[in-house]
């Protein structure tokens, strides 16, 4: 692989390297404002986001569209040819109100077609005889060919058809296809692009001489060249390879500096007391063996909790894996030592699950804790206040009730955020901001949904990782089927059934029709009221979903988990945080609706004791995600298979600030040079943290460009 194939073939002699003047790069053109002839075609630059040249030359094309020989064009086929204007003329329309039509004959050299063009008058005098065109449309037979879109390649007469090629065509024909939109063609691009083909010259190199060589990168100003002029179809993606390298070292460098300022600007409190609470708890009290990766992950908390900075570590686990376990070992180490610990869920359902969780698992340990909620009684709530800014109260569960501004702690040691995508930037940092004058707590990322290391490695750089994969002894396999047919969904209510005649218990989960939570009730409760009267009419069944209130949600889930209840009728609010060992079957309505992710953490609610489970999904056999659920129970793997399928953008959404939206980096295919990018970042971070190295000025410049005014904050080494 040659990184400087798409440059310069030529090589200079040494009596013409002598003579050659010496030219740099002038950026500052760069920031010239694009023109263009109309009013239309400026409103359509400025929403492809082109309003100056640097724009224009850092848009390129998503593919590259062959061209075809004239003699080779088939009536009703669209297609783009490149050839050159022997005559033109219009003529006028007998409907009224309808412009002129343009008519050119048009040649390649194997052979001529009549081009036409609609509603373009002008066209006749702008491309005169010699004009070369290259040209998109559809051949309507008789040697026509109706013109969709067009650009002007050059005013010089086409000698031959591989002459393309040097006016920036791939030499097997390709013309360059932009992303466009109404107003402003692909070609109109192209146009543009080869009008200012020469401030290509001024694109300044951001990369150090060094990282280039190690690499086998090409200059950024030869990739962006090679991506809008390709001479041989290997430059388009070796282009992309360079400059998707740039795109994630900047990315990672963000993060990075991000981790740095953060460790600079605060303190929180080294909590490396001997355990006390935590070594009796742990010893006598949790109802099950820690899994090898449980206990690592208590260890790396153990080393960053003792450091005078805050802990920013993100937890994620497969479904039941013991995230909870390893939250509360963190809060607890917090509270043996003098500290109060709190743990923040996206909705007053999770919060209520894990208030519950934990107070079951605290078993014989004497440990204040309150649950404090949008629905908790005014009365309960001031008093939770109070004995949280007096310190009375060690432990506090909560939503976003936490954060307000009444609430206040005494010392807050250790804050957990689970299900942190679903907060927002400022909801997280105000939950940080609640330590003591000076500190700040350490804090504990947790997500139920298994990220794989690409979008970790990217949208989480700033952040240390833990993952758990192993399950706990006795954790029972699920065994998933895809039913289509009638026949397979009355066999699967069978199966239903017969769990429930054997004393256990099963959840009906209803679609997610959209992102509301009225409809998603309404679809319940209808669910709810034909399975009471039809196919689960001897059975107990209770509703759940996300309208009811918190008293009502709390009176459903207690039933079913106490046993009174054989069937939980629900919406995805039991995705995360329930756990009832009895129950051993799953039935989702609709299951096509959901994401490969949600129908595994739906999934994560069985299987939990001892007996076999079975989830039964009730959609197309077709479908990718079902067919994916179905054959995996990896949650890791899943998500590997969720990024392939879907691609990194819909993934890398899921966080809410801080995951790079990529331009010219994809996703799986570019993880290994994800990595490669990491590896600098770290490189260059910790020799020079600042960017102060004249090797690094140019790459300063191009972070500054990437932060705006955060980077203006001085990093120390």
């Amino acid at each position: 692989m040659n990184p400087l194939a798409f440059a310069s073939s030529r090589v200079l002699g040494a009596g013409e390297l002598g003579q050659a003047p010496i030219r740099y790069p002038r950026p500052s053109r760069l920031g010239q404002a694009l023109t263009l002839p109309s009013a239309r075609s400026r409103q359509a630059a400025q929403s492809l986001g082109l309003t100056t040249l640097a724009d224009l030359l850092e848009h390129l094309p998503r593919d590259q569209r062959e061209a075809r020989p004239v003699a080779d064009l088939v009536p009703g086929d669209s297609a783009t040819v490149i050839v050159e204007v022997r005559s033109i003329s219009s003529r006028p329309v007998r409907r009224r109100g309808m412009r002129p039509i343009v008519e050119a004959d048009v040649e390649d050299g194997t052979g001529s077609v009549k081009a036409t063009f609609f509603n373009q008058p002008w066209l006749a005098k702008a491309y005169p005889p010699g004009t070369r065109l290259v040209l998109h449309g559809r051949c309507q037979g008789r040697r026509r060919f109706s013109v969709q879109a067009h650009a002007r390649t050059s005013d010089a007469p086409m000698a031959a058809r591989a002459e393309a090629a040097q006016d920036g065509l791939d030499r097997s024909g390709a013309v360059a296809h932009y992303p466009a939109t109404q107003g402003l063609s692909s070609t109109q691009i192209l146009a543009l692009v080869r009008e200012h083909r020469a401030a290509l010259n001024d694109v300044p190199e951001a990369l150090p001489a060094r990282l280039r060589v190690d690499e086998r990168l090409a200059g950024r100003s030869d990739a962006l060249t090679a991506g809008h002029f390709p001479r041989r179809r290997s430059d388009v993606e070796e282009a992309r390879r360079r400059l998707a390298f740039e795109e994630l070292l900047l990315a990672q460098l963000v993060l990075r500096r991000r981790r740095r300022l953060r460790e600079q600007a605060s303190s929180a409190p080294g909590l490396d007391g001997q355990p006390s609470l935590t070594a009796r708890w742990l010893a006598q009290d949790l109802p099950f063996q820690l899994t090898g990766d449980q206990r690592r992950a208590l260890e790396q908390i153990d080393e960053d909790l003792a450091r005078p900075r805050p802990m920013q570590r993100l937890l994620m686990g497969e479904v039941g894996s013991g995230k909870t376990v390893v939250a509360l070992y963190a809060l607890l180490r917090a509270v043996e030592q003098g500290w109060q610990g709190a743990l923040m869920a996206p909705t007053e359902t999770l919060a209520e699950q894990h208030f519950a969780t934990i107070q079951r698992l605290l078993g014989g340990q004497s440990v204040p804790l309150g649950l404090l909620t949008g629905s908790t009684p005014a009365r309960r709530a001031q008093e939770l206040r109070g004995r949280l800014a007096t310190g009375q109260l060690a432990l506090v569960v909560g939503t976003h009730a936490l954060i307000e501004d009444t609430v206040r702690f005494d010392r807050l040691g250790v804050a957990v955020v689970d299900e942190q995508h679903r907060f927002g930037v400022t909801q997280r940092a105000a939950l940080g901001g609640k330590g003591p004058v000076g500190e700040s707590p350490h804090v504990l990322h947790m997500t139920a949904t298994p990220i794989p290391r690409t979008l970790a490695l990217a949208g989480y750089g700033d952040l240390e990782f833990t993952m758990l994969r192993e399950l706990p002894r006795g954790r029972q396999p699920v065994k998933t089927f895809v039913c289509s047919t009638q026949t397979q969904r009355d066999r699967a209510y069978e199966r239903v059934r017969e769990e429930l005649r054997q004393g256990r218990q099963a959840f009906v989960v209803c679609p997610l029709v959209e992102e509301s939570e009225l409809l998603q009730a309404r679809a319940a409760t209808t669910e709810f009221e034909r399975l009471r009267d039809g196919e689960l009419r001897d059975f107990r069944l209770v509703l759940m979903h996300g309208q009811l209130r918190s008293a009502a949600k709390q009176a459903a889930m207690a039933s079913f988990a106490a046993g009174e209840a054989d069937v939980l009728v629900a919406t995805s609010v039991i995705e995360v945080g329930i756990d009832v060992p009895n129950a051993t079957v799953m039935l989702v309505e609709d299951a096509d609706r959901y994401g490969i992710s949600q129908l595994h953490q739906l999934r994560g609610r069985i299987g939990r004791g001892p007996c076999a489970s079975v989830c039964l999904l009730f959609g197309p056999q077709d479908s990718p995600r079902l067919r994916a659920v179905a054959a995996h129970t990896d949650g890791f793997k899943l998500a590997e298979v969720d990024l392939r399928l879907r691609g990194e953008g819909e993934l890398a959404g899921t966080r809410q600030h801080g995951a790079a939206s990529f331009r010219v980096a994809e996703f799986p295919a570019d993880a290994p040079l994800l990595e490669r990018a990491a590896v600098w970042a770290r490189s260059i971070m910790d020799e020079d943290p600042g960017l102060q190295a004249p090797e690094h000025a140019l790459l300063a410049d191009a972070l500054r460009r990437a932060l705006g005014d955060e980077a203006a904050a001085p990093i120390r080494a």
